[in-house]
C-alpha cells in the first residue's frame, strides 16, 4: 500500500534514512514523536528491540504483550508493553498487520541456509542477534541486555503443539508501520530476514526509518483507550512520565 494517504508534513520530521538489507540502525526516540518505518520495496523481516531510554534496565517485554492483548501478531491500536507493565510504543498506523512475537532473531545458526552462497563468494550475511550486539555495544548495553524481539513484516503461523512455522505472509512494497513513543525510547533494528524464513536466497530490501512529531493524543485515541488493560497500562506510563518530568 502507498504511503500517500498517510503522509507526513515535512516541517514535522526530525529524521529521515534508508537502513540497508543486513544493516542494523538504533536512535532515540523521544515521548510524543512517532518512529515510521517503512518498507518500500517489501519485506521479508525487521527484527526490533526497544528500551526506556532513561533507565534501559526497562525494556520491551514479548511475553507480556502478548498475554496482556490476548495475541501475539500486533497490528494497528495495539502496544508495545515494557517489563514494568509500562507502554513503550503504542501502534498508530500499520498498513501491513503483520508483526509477531515469538519468532526471535536471525542467528549464525539460522544463516547456516546461506552457507553454500557464502562459500562462494556471493557475501557475508548479516544476522540480527550479532547486529543488536554491535548497536547495544555501542549504547553501553551488552549481550545480557538482548531479550526476545518483536518481528516487523512477517507472520508466523503457531502450531496446535506450539510449533512455529513460516506463514509466507511479508509486508508489501510502501507498507509502513507507526510506533509513537509513550517515554523517551531507545529503539533498535535489524534489517535481517526473519529467522524461519525458508528461501536459500538472502533477500533483504532496504528500509526507512522516519522519525517526526507526531500530534498531542486526543482523549479518545483509539490505543489509550482500546480496552481496560491499555487504559491501566497508560495510567502506568503517564504516572512514570510525570516522575521523570520533575
Amino acid at each position: 500500500m502507498s504511503t500517500t494517504q498517510h503522509s507526513i508534513d515535512p516541517t514535522l520530521v526530525t529524521w529521515d534514512e534508508v537502513i540497508p538489507g543486513g544493516a542494523y540502525w538504533s536512535r532515540l526516540i523521544k515521548r510524543g514523536t512517532t518512529l515510521r518505518i517503512v518498507a518500500p520495496e517489501g519485506s521479508r523481516g525487521v527484527a526490533c528491540l526497544c528500551y526506556n531510554a532513561d533507565n534501559p534496565i526497562e525494556r520491551y517485554n514479548a511475553a507480556d504483550t502478548a498475554k496482556i492483548q490476548f495475541n501475539a501478531f500486533l497490528q494497528k491500536g495495539m502496544l508495545l508493553y515494557s517489563d514494568m507493565g509500562r507502554v513503550l510504543f503504542s501502534i498508530t498506523e500499520d498498513t501491513c498487520g503483520l508483526h509477531d512475537t515469538l519468532g526471535g532473531c536471525s542467528t549464525v545458526t539460522t544463516n547456516e541456509k546461506y552457507i553454500d552462497r557464502v562459500e562462494k563468494g556471493d557475501g557475508d550475511y548479516k544476522n540480527s542477534r550479532d547486529n543488536f550486539l554491535l548497536a547495544l555495544t555501542k549504547r553501553n548495553l551488552g549481550k545480557q541486555d538482548i531479550m526476545p524481539n518483536l518481528n516487523l513484516f512477517t507472520r508466523i503461523t503457531v502450531a496446535p503443539e506450539g510449533g512455529l512455522t513460516w506463514a509466507e505472509q511479508t509486508a508489501q512494497p510502501g507498507d509502513f508501520i507507526d510506533l509513537r513513543a509513550e517515554m523517551n525510547a531507545l529503539v533498535v533494528l535489524s534489517n535481517c530476514p526473519h529467522p524461519l524464513d525458508p528461501r536459500s536466497t538472502y533477500d533483504s530490501k532496504p528500509i526507512r526509518a522516519i522519525v517526526w512529531n507526531s500530534p498531542t493524543p486526543a482523549t479518545d485515541d483509539l490505543c489509550r483507550t482500546r480496552t481496560p488493560e491499555a487504559v491501566r497500562g497508560f495510567q502506568n506510563t503517564d504516572a512514570y512520565g510525570l516522575q521523570v518530568a520533575d
